[in-house]
């Protein structure tokens, strides 16, 4: 796939680096960016090679500034099944970044709103530079953050939700750091090696048990006790069975790094 409003690369550690490209619109999101960013996830999906996803804006100033407001407004002209179409395209555009098998990592440049927030929602990890501003500005337009919300309420918890949602009041990255949305806040000059020591970290993990992971984590939210309990013991005796865990298990007993690590 060609790509114009993002750029896709993969270094030699097996990372991509997906940037939002539209830094003179502050990295907003249009129909053509949310289309490639959907290729995006699937391209990477597919490379068994890719360990890891930085997710970041092109420039100094915005990591992502949400949906294009001209987006919005073309919406306003469209039929209603259109309308659901270009809904329905931003809300598999986050679940396809939400479910990718990698570990993805958002490298906040600048500042985030409304839909960049939803970004960073949907990342593993989030580091952001000290200097970045947040909102959740959908309210102060008449909007409403709706597909955006799942991943933000499971971030964020209800109680943050309430404030940042209902008031959409701007906040700083210390704010970010104390609710859960960041990570880690850190001067614009260390944020490249902050990024760095993450991917190295993750880079020491299995690929194989970075996915079963994720998936754990996303079925055990949505589970009961009771099916918890069955499906973990069925898990972890599936996981004893994989050459990855006996590898891996292997390589400790022997003193050596597993086959996965660098």
């Amino acid at each position: 796939m060609e790509y114009k409003e993002i750029k896709l690369e993969t270094d030699q550690q097996g990372v991509a680096w997906l940037t939002l490209n539209r830094e003179a619109k502050h990295n907003s999101m249009n129909s053509q960016m949310m289309r490639e960013i959907l290729g995006a996830c699937k391209e990477l999906s597919d490379l068994e090679s890719v360990r890891a996803v930085v997710l970041t804006g092109s420039g100094e100033k915005s990591f992502s500034a949400g949906a294009d407001l001209g987006w919005m407004r073309e919406n306003f002209e469209r039929s209603r099944e259109e309308r659901m179409a270009e809904s329905s395209m931003l809300a598999d555009m986050l679940e396809a970044l939400n479910g990718l098998d990698k570990i993805t990592i958002a490298r906040i440049n600048g500042q985030a709103y409304a839909g960049g927030v939803g970004l960073i929602c949907v990342c593993d990890i989030a580091i952001s530079v000290k200097t970045a501003r947040f909102a959740l500005t959908e309210t102060r337009l008449g909007l409403t953050p709706a597909n955006i919300s799942p991943y933000v309420m499971e971030r964020l918890g209800m109680s943050n939700c309430r404030r940042i949602l209902l008031n959409s009041h701007f906040f700083g990255a210390q704010e970010a750091l104390s609710m859960g949305l960041i990570h880690k806040r850190v001067d614009p000059g260390e944020l490249d090696q902050v990024v760095e020591a993450e991917i190295q970290s993750c880079l020491d993990c299995a690929p194989g048990a970075v996915a079963t992971t994720k998936q754990l984590l996303r079925r055990v939210s949505a589970q009961s006790a009771d099916e918890n309990r069955k499906y973990t013991a069925e898990l972890l005796a599936e996981v004893w069975e994989t050459e990855e865990a006996q590898s891996g298990i292997r390589a400790f007993f022997d003193r050596k790094p597993p086959p996965w690590k660098y």
